[in-house]
């Protein structure tokens, strides 16, 4: 881990050369003197590949589109919230609801009094956290919002001018904070590289597997420096995602202290499951078949191509998909039904699309399916089974092996293999008290390792740590 503090003093606005001392604390370098020229303190990113990109950002001005923040608390109530957390500004690059927003939503939510967010692209996210009382300001870019994860150097060149609009406007509310807190990884790229700026601890809450398989090289060496050189504190989702940063960094192992994110079991109680026939004709289901569920955005490597060549090997069954294709994924979601349609099974398959109440859509369910080929970074969406008492089928990688234990709170099949899932469908399925043990025992864990609870209480007192 890396802390950075600057002089007391700064003075961009000085037209006299100074020299400042940078003290570096857990660090080899300490007492290292830098000649500065009215320009503000620059840490130890100045000696990483990104030095160039930082040298810009005093000539960029911040691009807002939204109003300025509510007024801030009164005297009294801000003092006692200071007393349970710092001032946090969260970042996050997507409007749309994923894992990691789903994650952010919660703790910002209960950090509302003290925090505001901070969205690179808007959308149903922004509503979700203002109904929340959340404060929340869109800092956008349509050019750096469609930058992929294997963007190449040339493409990332192009989207440099909207990049500094989008660091300085960023570091620009960090100021105000003590800490900013940065979900995903725009939002690390972005609020990392203005850190000379804003001279706040940054925490970076990594959600994501960083392989080769996931990310391109240039995004990946952009993570690795920045990390290295501009973040003071790391929280991983998984021991899964927690490997593949010490790989990438060269970080010791074990060193990023894992968070798992919370699931509110409360919300799925609450559905009323006794009446699986009436749940169902609300939903628009068909009331006696035997539903499989699989909930997520319809992309690849979700692998819902997968649970349907599961389908076709299976008598009457029917699979429920969930999920709307997102980030430019609707070739793949005409494909799924033209899959169907191939396999005949149409009349067995129901898209249902997105649907915002997954309680009530899990509890109408007889097995919870989770197919990804690729290895989920925590699986969320399992944990949600679990939570709505059902049993749940799903491949075994990444974090998904750290919530499942084969037999005992779930069942674990080999990535992509449409054989295995039906073999597991058809197990379940034919020994009702099987399925049944798998979900009370599921169910038990989700409330005791995965609650919401837990997760706020591990989470903030990372970002106290990262504000020392």
């Amino acid at each position: 881990m890396w802390r950075i503090v600057g002089c007391a003093c700064a003075c961009p606005h000085s037209t006299r050369d100074c020299t400042r001392i940078i003290r570096y604390r857990h660090s080899p370098i300490a007492n290292l003197r830098l000649p500065l020229l009215r320009l503000p303190m620059r840490p130890t990113i100045e000696a990483s590949p990104l030095a160039p990109l930082t040298h810009s950002l005093q000539r960029v001005q911040p691009a807002l589109i939204d109003p300025p923040a509510a007024a801030a608390p009164s005297a009294s109530a801000a003092t006692a919230a200071a007393l349970a957390i710092p001032r946090v500004l969260f970042v996050d690059q997507s409007g749309q609801l994923g894992g990691a927003e789903f994650a952010l939503l919660q703790l910002a939510g209960h950090c509302a009094a003290r925090s505001e967010v901070v969205l690179l692209s808007d959308g149903p996210f922004r509503a979700r956290l203002e109904t929340l009382g959340v404060r929340v300001q869109v800092i956008n870019d349509a050019r750096v919002s469609n930058v992929e994860r294997q963007a190449s150097v040339l493409n990332c060149l192009r989207v440099v001018p909207g990049i500094l609009r989008q660091v300085r406007a960023i570091a620009t509310r960090a100021r105000r904070f003590d800490v900013l807190f940065l979900n995903t990884q725009k939002a690390l790229v972005l609020g990392a590289l203005g850190k000379p700026l804003h001279r706040k601890p940054v925490i970076w809450y990594q959600h994501d597997i960083l392989t080769r398989e996931h990310f391109g090289r240039v995004q990946l060496s952009v993570v690795k420096w920045l990390v290295r050189f501009a973040v003071d504190h790391v929280v991983v989702n998984s021991q899964a995602s927690e490997r593949s940063l010490a790989a990438l960094t060269g970080n010791a192992a074990g060193s990023a202290p894992v968070v798992y994110n919370g699931i509110d079991a409360a919300a799925f109680s609450r559905v009323n499951g006794s009446d699986m026939a009436a749940l169902r004709r609300r939903l628009g289901l068909p009331e006696t078949a035997w539903l499989a569920g699989l909930f997520g955005r319809l992309a690849p490597w979700k692998g819902q191509h997968i649970a349907l060549d599961a389908l076709a090997r299976l008598a009457d069954a029917h699979l429920v998909l969930v999920g709307a294709p997102l980030f430019g994924e609707d070739a793949y979601a005409q494909r799924l039904r033209e899959q169907a349609a191939t396999l005949g099974v149409t009349d067995r398959v129901h898209f249902a699309g997105f649907q915002d109440d997954v309680p009530a859509w899990m509890k109408a369910m007889d097995v919870i399916l989770h197919t990804s080929t690729e290895p989920e970074p925590f699986g969320r969406v399992v944990v949600e089974g679990m939570a709505a008492a059902r049993p749940v089928i799903a491949s075994a990688a990444g974090g998904v092996t750290e919530i499942v234990r084969h037999g005992h709170n779930g069942w674990l099949v080999k990535p992509g293999d449409a054989a295995a899932l039906a073999e597991a469908i058809g197990t379940l399925r034919a020994d009702p008290a099987l399925a049944q043990r798998l979900a009370k025992q599921a169910l038990a864990d989700a409330q005791t390792e995965f609650s919401v609870e837990q997760y706020l209480q591990r989470m903030t007192q990372e970002i106290r740590q990262a504000a020392r």
